[in-house]
């Protein structure tokens, strides 16, 4: 198999000894690197996840490709995240915004 950036791989004994057992992993792979290697063998640079998909720890690791088995996209766990929108900032058209108004506060009197 020839990973690629984004692909989540199980990573077990059958890519390197190290994954064996209990330290299998589920791998999202970031970057493949083009360093000079034994046949059959390749440099990954991604992310360890956990079970619900959230990335527990950076790794770089070094595997033979034909022990990688690619998760297939529905079954790859995912953590989609999509960020607030600003607070007044209900849409990007501009029509919905409402002019600056100057902000009074009263004050207290001794």
């Amino acid at each position: 198999m020839d990973p690629k950036p984004g692909d989540v791989l199980h990573v077990g004994v059958e890519a390197s000894v190290q994954f064996g057992g209990s330290r299998s992993l589920i791998f999202r792979v970031i970057k493949v690197h083009d360093w000079t290697t034994y046949d059959g063998w390749v440099w990954l640079l991604g992310y360890a996840l956990d079970r619900a998909g959230n990335a527990v720890d950076r790794r770089e690791i070094f595997v033979q490709r034909a022990g990688l088995k690619l998760i297939a996209p529905d079954a790859a766990p995912v953590n989609r995240r999509t960020p607030p929108a600003p607070p007044g900032r209900a849409s990007r058209s501009g029509a919905n915004r409402k002019a600056p108004t100057a902000v009074s506060t009263p004050r207290r009197l001794r």
